[in-house]
């Protein structure tokens, strides 16, 4: 009986071993292959294993994109420099506006800083009184009173100051104050030259004639502007 139940034990052992052994045996998939990061070493470390590989982005990396400086040092003494100031000349550093006179009998106002421009304006009388309101190179930017003009080369511009009589039958005194004598007076487009400015009043000389006139009767001369 006992040689019977240990012949059943071993047959029972032998059964529930095949299906293990059939697994064992069994071919398993392939396991996902991971690659492994890859430590890049440094820039430097690079050139010393193969100066080949560092190239100019190697080269930007270690020792950074040029300046401005190195490329154009002229644009990088703009950048550095202080905004200009509206108010002066581009060229001169004069105050904008200010008046000049036409040197010549005859001056060209272009449309534009160039011989190259067509010529718009013409002025053609000599000691005429004309504001600038802008500089570029050796141009400069004229109006007359009735604000005409354009483009002219400073050649043809005076820094001797004069002005255009406003008003008709403007009267020139003797001083400076509307009661003193009346010495001359003079009709409106009438162009004398600037002796000096005090306050509200000019004295202009005008064909041998000396007189004080109000600034509101000429055009020329900025209210509280000192001539001397």
């Amino acid at each position: 009986m006992q040689i019977r139940a240990l012949a059943l034990f071993l047959a029972a052992g032998i059964g529930l071993a095949a299906p293990v052994c059939a697994e064992t045996t069994r071919p398993r998939p392939n396991p996902v292959l991971v690659a492994a990061p890859v430590a890049v070493p440094p820039v430097a470390d690079q050139a010393l294993v193969d100066p080949a590989i560092v190239d100019q982005a190697l080269v930007d990396q270690m020792i950074g994109p040029p300046t401005l400086a190195a490329i154009d040092p002229a644009a990088a003494r703009r950048a550095a420099a202080p905004p200009r100031d509206p108010n002066r000349g581009a060229v001169t550093n004069l105050p904008l506006p200010r008046y000049v006179s036409l040197k010549s009998g005859e001056g060209n106002a272009r449309r534009g800083p160039g011989l190259t421009h067509r010529i718009d304006w013409v002025f053609t009388r000599s000691g005429m009184p004309l504001r600038i309101t802008a500089e570029h190179e050796h141009w400069r930017r004229i109006e007359d009173a009735e604000g005409m003009g354009g483009w002219v080369h400073f050649a043809l511009l005076s820094g001797v100051r004069t002005a255009l009589v406003a008003t008709d039958g403007a009267a020139f005194h003797s001083r400076p104050d509307a009661a003193a004598p009346v010495i001359f007076a003079a009709q409106a487009g009438v162009v004398g030259r600037v002796l000096s400015c005090e306050g509200l009043w000019c004295r202009l000389g005008i064909d041998g004639e000396r007189g004080w006139v109000p600034l509101t009767d000429l055009w020329g001369v900025d209210p509280g502007e000192t001539i001397e």
